[in-house]
């Protein structure tokens, strides 16, 4: 059946389970889960993941431009899943002023990048809220490198599925380089995708210093090196999927 996300297959083994978006919404409710479970054993150089009825805990990751950011949308909108992002979760901790937060801005004051024990914190306690466990979560964009998935792992923070959307780098570059923004509204368009309604509006539009080509290939060879050593630590379970189509079609290809 084709309605849900990341219903478990039959008769999983203990060192790997798939999961394929399965049959409805009431999928995600059942039996609470505590995300600070003992982490699971290491077996063959494979992350071991525990199968668990009840709500869903999925990872999702993309390039810049790749989409993810639309998915998750519809992926909360469809399936109530609590949406945790890590780079939102530190903004809102440093904004905030907690003990966290301020501890990262002490980082990022001196220019330094904030290290992963920080930004593990914020998100084991995002992941420890009664509706992350009630509703089950989609964590987007983290981790981004085998020492954030070792941290979180250490946590007990393991994902029933990892999404990863796939998308050339040639058809993201020229996703970057489109991009305009319209400051008014804070509104995206796209020049050649999604342009504006209007030449009022278009006669507003900006581009972002980083949306070039150059800093938009350094960003993607960054992206890559990262992703390869974090698709290694869920081989077990990533799902890839072709984020070059309509965002209804990647979103129907999600479901199946």
């Amino acid at each position: 059946p084709g309605d849900a996300i990341l219903a478990p297959r039959a008769a999983p083994t203990p060192t790997m389970a798939s999961f394929t978006l399965a049959a409805s919404a009431a999928k995600f409710a059942g039996a609470k889960l505590d995300s600070r479970r003992a982490p699971a054993p290491r077996a063959q150089g494979r992350r071991a993941v525990t199968v668990s009825a009840g709500p869903k805990r999925v990872m999702i990751a993309g390039a810049p431009a790749s989409g993810k950011g639309t998915q998750c949308e519809l992926i909360v909108e469809k399936y109530g899943l609590v949406h945790i992002s890590a780079g939102d979760l530190l903004r809102a901790a440093v904004k905030e002023g907690t003990p966290a937060g301020l501890e990262a801005k002490e980082y990022m004051d001196r220019g330094d990048l904030v290290p992963d024990s920080c930004v593990v914190t914020m998100v084991v306690d995002a992941l420890d809220t009664p509706a992350a466990k009630e509703k089950g979560w989609l964590l987007d964009g983290y981790p981004r490198s085998a020492s954030q998935a070792d941290a979180i792992a250490e946590q007990g923070i393991e994902p029933d599925s990892f999404l990863l959307l796939d998308v050339p780098d040639e058809k993201l570059v020229e996703r970057v380089v489109g991009r305009r923004l319209d400051p008014e509204t804070g509104k995206i368009y796209h020049v050649k995708y999604f342009p504006p309604e209007s030449d009022e509006v278009a006669a507003r539009l900006t581009q972002r210093a980083d949306d070039t080509e150059e800093k938009a290939r350094v960003r993607l060879e960054q992206f890559h090196s990262n992703m390869k050593a974090v698709e290694s630590c869920y081989a077990g379970n990533i799902v890839k999927f072709d984020g070059t189509t309509k965002k209804e079609q990647v979103f129907d290809n999600l479901k199946k």
